[in-house]
């Protein structure tokens, strides 16, 4: 019984260690892998690479490093707690401006707004308005969904600080290449907790993620 289970233990690991790879991968945003191997290469072709199984856990170290893919039975969910992070910088940034989000009340504004960052993250703005950051209002609604997405990223990246290194890339693995994730200031690092304790007591009360 005892040398059964010793055969198949390393099996066993192998197995969800390079299923763990496979999840990351697939997760990853295409344009961490075309960073590294050939900014010309289409999309459609990064995205082909990602789902070849046979190469998943090799696109994996190439951006982690082979040691922390190793690491992968021991990785758990990850700072966000298995949540999307660009939904996370979309709550984040819209507490940031909640004032503006507030006082935009054209039905055309609202439209554009709520087409761009969603329902959620404008309702989680007026119910949080009193955490906003922003005291400078932001009339044009194009503008103020870019500078919540430019703050929500930001508060992400400074918020991520405090995280172990594979789970903070893990997270900015799965943004676009070039976000404010990558670049916080001084403002962001101050406001980032608050806002990100908000974000993150808000994902708790919902189903756990997959």
């Amino acid at each position: 019984m005892s040398a059964t289970m010793t055969s198949t233990e390393p099996n066993h690991s192998l197995n969800q260690h390079s299923d763990r790879a496979r999840e990351l991968t697939a997760l990853i945003h295409p344009s961490r892998f075309a960073e590294r191997l050939d900014a010309s290469l289409a999309a459609s072709t990064v995205l082909q690479l990602q789902k070849t199984s046979r190469l998943q856990e090799r696109l994996a170290e190439l951006l982690l490093g082979s040691e922390l893919v190793s690491r992968g039975s021991s990785w758990g969910r990850g700072a966000l707690l298995g949540h999307d992070p660009h939904r996370a910088a979309l709550l984040a940034g819209s507490i940031w401006h909640a004032r503006s989000v507030l006082k935009l009340v054209s039905k055309h504004d609202l439209a554009l707004l709520i087409g761009d960052i969603g329902a959620e993250a404008h309702t989680f703005a007026i119910r949080h308005i009193s955490s906003a950051v922003e005291t400078q209002s932001i009339v044009d609604p194009e503008q103020l969904s870019q500078r919540i997405k430019h703050d929500g990223y930001a508060c992400l990246g400074a918020w991520l600080k405090q995280a172990s290194e594979l789970d903070r890339t893990r997270v900015l693995l799965c943004l676009p290449v070039g976000t404010a994730a990558e670049s916080p200031t001084a403002e962001h690092y101050k406001a980032a907790g608050q806002l990100m304790s908000l974000v993150m007591t808000h994902f708790a009360t919902e189903t756990r993620p997959a």
